[in-house]
Parts: C-alpha cells; structure tokens; sequence
C-alpha cells in the first residue's frame, strides 16, 4: 500500500507533493521542540543561566506556562478567524516569523539572565504553539477521513527525522565548541541560531506548495469577541459528545507527555548525572524511537482505529515512567527514554488524527483551536505541577515524576468512553446542520 506521500490527488485532495510539503512543516518546527524545549536551552536554563536546584527548575516551567497560557488565548481566535476568511497561510506565517526571531535571539541569553531568557522563551514558545495549531487545522483539508491516520503518521514521522537532524548538527556544533575548550555558554548561543536558520529553511515548502482550501464559512455565531468564540466553539463541542469527552481525554495525558518533553533532559543531567553529550544521544535515541513508533502505529491506527491506538500509547506511557521512576543506572533510563519516544510519535499522531476524523467540515480551524487549548492546559498544568511538587518536597524530582503516571491512568478511563463510529456520526450530522457538508 502507498504512503501518503505516494497517493495521487482524488476529488480535489492534495497530492503527493503537497502532502510531503505540509509534512515538511513539521520537519522545520520540531527543531525548536528537541533543541530549544526538550535537549539543549531547558538544561542551560536550569543549569547556567537560573542557576540550579529547585527554584531554577520552577522557573522553567513558569516560562513554559506563561507561553502556553497566551496560546491557550489567542489560540481559539486565530483558528476561528481563520475559518470565516478561508486563509490559514497568513497566520501561519506570521507566527513562524515570530518564533524564528525569537529562537534565534534566545542566542543573547547568557547566564544570570533570568528575566530575558523567560521572556525569550515566552515569545518563541507562544508563537510555535500558534503554528502548531495552524498546521494541523490543514490535515482534514488535505485528505479524505480514510487516510487521516496515515497522513498525521507521515507528518509526525517526518517531524521527528526533522528534529533529529536539527538535533545531529547541534550537537556536532556542540563537540567542536567543546574540543577548542568552549563551555555551555559559549556553545548553546550558537545551536539557537541553527534552530532558527533551519526552522526557516525547512518551512519553506509549506508555504510555497501547500494549497488554502477554504471551508464553507462558519455561521454568523463565532462572528463574535475572542472569548465569546472559545465560549461558542466549546459549546459546538459539546454537541460532538465524543470530541468534546476525547479533547478532555487528551488534555489530561498529554500533561504527561508535557510534562516529560518539557524536564526529560534536565532530568537526565540533575537526577541521573548524565553529561552533556549523554544527554543529547539520549533525546537523539527518543526521536528516533518517535519517528518509528509514529510511522509504525500510523500503519496499524487506520486499521484498530484511533481510539485503541491511542490506549495502547498510554499504556506504554505507564510503563515507561515505572521504567525511569526506579531507574539507578543509566541502562534502565535509556530503556525508559526508547519507550518514550516510540509511545510520544504514536500518541501524538493519532491524537491529532481523532481530533481531525470528528471535528465538522468547514469548522477545523475552531475545534484545532480546541485542541490547541486542551494542549496548552496541559502544557501549563503538567510541567508546573512537576515544578510545585519539586520545590514543596525540597527536590523529590523521583516522586513528583511518579506523579506523572496519574494523567495517563485518568486519560486510560476517560479514553474507554470514546466511541469513534458514533463521534463520526455526530461530525457529519452538525456539519449538514451547519451548512458544511459531511466529510
């Protein structure tokens, strides 16, 4: 069976080209995930420039939280103001612009410099997590219901190659900086400019080959203030019972998935002992693993269905956070990190697939709004629980990651009333109500 890179266009779906092309966005955005929130700045902040223990690791996931909470606001009215003019591309550039300036000046942040790294932070972060919802509101645009798994797969699939290559030349930066005697603050500056050049680059595809395909416009309703149209959205929502039950389901697990993203290599380094180096083969290992296990499961996900491939990442979760909680000696972790990586590309690929199969033709860009607030809760929520809880018990970072393992047991039990057959229904019964058409 083809990829969906290798399908040719039907009845106005994108093609080949197009596919790889909105893919590739993907590829150029995952770069600031691994380098600058997952690999490199998270430990150089905590480290060098907060100064270590727990204030430094509070501070992070503040910034964190600061970005995601602005995303969480203007996340809803951007995609809904995107639905009624039918252009996604403007604000898709625009907040890729913004996140490429602000990565690359993430390069002044020397150590001491508390207020400007948190502010840096959180411009570049709020700006990614707007793309990052802007590019996914494109999926159900591009394909037919049938190849929506397969599709967010390849995106994730190429996302994490895109990452790891980011991440491989960071890190051969990093090595030379080392080898003429250069420290953390003589070698970080300069993979924040590499982010940002090959983000820049690697974009360029989207925006020159990626089609706008204009959904019938959303009802005079969402016409409407920023707040009344999340309020509005979220009560559509709520006449798609299984969207509305899955957006709170994945809000929960993926302060997990946050949560381990956001402190993975900071863990690594303060908790383990790992270096430098150590520590960047290790978030290599987990992209690597992400890639496969998105590629892998997106195979299998349009077969068994969102909603089981989705259980069977969260239960992987489970057992790769038991993995790293008893872990003494690095073999244990790098195990923990393996299973990490395969279940995040599963789980967040199918994710956003199930997000995509029951949202209303004409309306994605509001309920990708949704699905960016259920996100950027649990980006605020998952990383500064584990702050608090760090800080309160005096640097229990083993115990507060043990708390982690919660989010994905209450994501288990709200996933198991998910009924995928029924969401579609109820999808294409609001969009002829709405005037949109099935899907």
């Amino acid at each position: 069976m083809p990829s969906p890179a290798e399908q040719a266009p039907e009845q106005g779906w994108a093609g080949r080209r197009e596919i790889v092309a909105w893919a590739f966005y993907d590829f150029a955005n995952s770069g600031y995930t691994t380098v600058v929130v997952t690999a490199v700045f998270n430990a150089y902040f905590v480290g060098a420039v907060a100064g270590g223990g727990p204030t430094a690791w509070l501070l992070w996931t503040v910034a964190l939280a600061l970005s995601h909470a602005l995303v969480l606001v203007i996340g809803p009215w951007v995609g809904q103001t995107a639905d009624e003019n039918g252009r996604l591309k403007p604000w898709l550039g625009a907040s890729t612009a913004l996140c490429i300036v602000g990565t690359a000046a993430l390069g002044l942040v020397g150590p001491g410099d508390l207020v400007l790294g948190m502010a840096l932070i959180v411009v570049s972060n709020t700006a990614f997590g707007l793309g990052e919802n802007l590019i996914a509101a494109f999926l159900p645009r591009l394909v037919p219901v049938h190849r929506l798994g397969r599709t967010s797969a390849f995106g994730w699939t190429i996302g994490y190659l895109g990452g790891l290559l980011t991440l491989l030349v960071c890190l051969a930066y990093v090595r030379w900086s080392q080898a003429q005697g250069g420290a953390a603050e003589d070698f970080v500056p300069g993979t924040m400019v590499i982010v940002a050049v090959m983000f820049a680059f690697a974009a360029l595809p989207t925006f020159v080959w990626v089609q706008e395909r204009p959904g019938p416009l959303a009802r005079t309703g969402y016409r409407t203030n920023p707040w009344q149209r999340t309020v509005q959205a979220w009560r559509d929502a709520r006449q798609l019972p299984d969207l509305a039950r899955f957006l709170v389901c994945l809000g929960i697990f993926y302060c997990g998935i946050q949560t381990v993203v956001a402190l993975a290599a900071v863990y690594a380094e303060q908790v383990m002992g790992f270096s430098k180096d150590e520590t960047i083969s290790m978030i290599l290992v987990v992209n690597l693993a992400a890639a496969g296990g998105a590629w892998l499961l997106g195979r299998v996900h349009d077969r068994i269905g969102a909603v089981r491939t989705v259980g069977i990442t969260l239960v992987g979760w489970l057992a790769a956070i038991l993995l790293a909680f008893f872990a003494r000696e690095p073999g244990t972790f790098w195990a923990a990190a393996f299973l990490v990586g395969a279940c995040m590309g599963a789980s967040q690929s199918s994710g956003r697939a199930l997000v995509a199969m029951l949202s209303p033709a004409g309306h994605e860009g509001a309920f990708f709004g949704l699905w960016g607030v259920a996100v950027k809760v649990a980006a605020i929520v998952g990383p500064l629980s584990y702050g608090l809880l760090s800080y309160f018990s005096a640097g229990n970072y083993r115990g507060a990651l043990l708390a982690t393992a919660g989010f994905f047991v209450v994501g288990l039990v709200l996933l198991a009333g998910v009924d995928e057959r029924r969401g579609r229904e109820r999808r294409n019964r609001f969009a002829q109500e709405a005037g949109g058409g099935a899907g």
